[in-house]
């Protein structure tokens, strides 16, 4: 995670990533990515200026016609008072083209398919954005094929260092 932070403010600069979700490659294979908009709070946005975010145990579901980030914790901004400040763990409401949307929807019903956060960050105009994806569940023999190439790719390397 690459963070830079302005030495002056200690803000998070412009095309930075916030949060990240690590798992989500490990237990899904991804498909489509989409980034999404969110429906934040001012104190939200200060929040994840400062890097404060996790997106470990979040998902994306359908409601109501809309796509809302369930579950992403965003602390609140420790300067503002307590009437002012947001609930760490409120719904979100995401912003995607009508589209998209109509896509998504279409295949989470119809062919089993999960929509996962993968990173949340600020785009070069400075708005946040969630990147999500489409998965599908990995089955146990799957992560574990997965770690196996991981660690085949990591001895490969180290022995390709020592030989020159």
């Amino acid at each position: 995670m690459a963070k830079k932070k302005d030495k002056k403010t200690g803000l998070l600069s412009v095309n930075v990533t916030v949060a990240e979700n690590r798992r989500a490659r490990f237990d899904y294979h991804l498909e489509d990515k989409i980034e999404a908009g969110l429906v934040l709070t001012g104190t939200e946005v200060k929040s994840l200026r400062h890097g404060q975010c996790s997106l470990n145990e979040a998902h994306v579901s359908p409601k109501e016609g809309e796509l809302y980030l369930f579950n992403a914790h965003i602390p609140e901004y420790q300067q503002a008072g307590k009437h002012l400040n947001h609930a760490p763990r409120r719904l979100r409401k995401l912003l995607v083209s009508q589209k998209e949307l109509d896509k998504l929807m279409g295949s989470v019903t119809r062919e089993g398919y999960t929509i996962v956060p993968l990173s949340l960050y600020f785009n070069g105009k400075g708005l946040a954005k969630l990147q999500i994806a489409l998965g599908k569940g990995k089955k146990e023999h799957d992560k574990r094929d997965t770690e196996k190439s991981r660690d085949w790719k990591r001895q490969k390397g180290r022995m390709l260092r020592e030989r020159g």
